[in-house]
């Protein structure tokens, strides 16, 4: 599963990343977007066992399928 846990990831990431843009704008809308789109993106991660904040050497995915220990708080975005 590495290139399809990566690309899961990546997703999140590139997520997180439009949300710090949205916050850092004081972009309203966009911001309200970009956290649709980081919810949908841990959502499927977790779906799937790929644990969002994992490295890229493919740890961090939940042995069992289920949801790891993902380290994903209330806002997932990490420090505003």
């Amino acid at each position: 599963m590495g290139g399809f846990a990566e690309s899961v990831r990546e997703r999140v990431r590139a997520a997180r990343a439009a949300v710090a843009e949205a916050r850092a704008a004081d972009d309203a809308y966009a911001l309200a977007v970009a956290e649709d789109e980081l919810d949908d993106a841990i959502r499927v991660a977790l779906g799937v066992g790929v644990d969002p904040d994992a490295e890229p050497d493919g740890s961090g995915v939940a042995p069992d399928g289920g949801t790891p220990g993902a380290g994903t708080g209330p806002d997932r975005g990490g420090a505003a």
